[in-house]
């Protein structure tokens, strides 16, 4: 099961795409309250979000991302557009979800 939602709305000329993320988004400064030890960080590094074949959105995220991040953009597009966003995180994991643009 994919660990993104993804969701985009067509109004005119303009895709609305809304996604939530389920990752911890450690920071690798919060210690374990049970053990005392830092609990290693673990981050999305990067999202890429195309439509058909070109990107319409890339970002770099860091580790003051907070857990579960959800995110929101624009794009000029169209119905139909095929809409795919993948991530990566520090530990090298990765992800990707699709949805129609309707």
């Amino acid at each position: 099961m994919s660990s993104i939602k993804l969701k985009a709305k067509v109004e005119g000329d303009t895709v609305e795409v809304k996604a939530l993320i389920t990752h911890p988004m450690e920071t690798g400064q919060r210690k374990d309250k049970k053990t005392g030890e830092l609990v290693p960080a673990h981050w999305i590094k990067e999202i890429i979000v195309s439509a058909g074949d070109k990107t319409v959105m890339t970002a770099n995220w860091g580790a003051s991302v907070s857990k579960n991040p959800y995110l929101a953009f624009n794009y000029k597009g169209k119905a139909g557009d095929k809409i795919k966003l993948s991530w990566t995180d520090s530990k090298g994991e990765k992800d990707s979800a699709e949805a129609d643009a309707a």
